[in-house]
């Protein structure tokens, strides 16, 4: 692979960071509106655990982006050497 390679994808892979903070907070505030607009304590427990749930994937995702970026940018170290 060549050195422009993994410079477009760590950038990508930065761009694809961004997308998913911003989907988390969409979700969370969607999940928000919905608790508050819950009508039985147990529907509102359900959208409780669906927000945790779904932050929690954020997250991974957004770790996982992470891994990928420090692992091209090992991969762009080696072929500069």
């Amino acid at each position: 692979m060549s050195k422009e390679y993994y410079k477009k994808k760590i950038i990508d892979l930065r761009a694809d960071i961004a997308k998913e903070k911003e989907q988390k907070k969409k979700d969370n505030e969607y999940y928000a509106r919905m608790i508050k607009s819950a009508s039985t304590p147990s529907s509102k427990a359900s959208y409780r655990k669906s927000k945790i749930d779904r932050a929690a994937s954020h997250d991974r995702d957004i770790e996982r982006y992470k891994r990928q970026i420090e692992d091209a940018k090992e991969a762009l170290a080696r072929l500069k050497k």
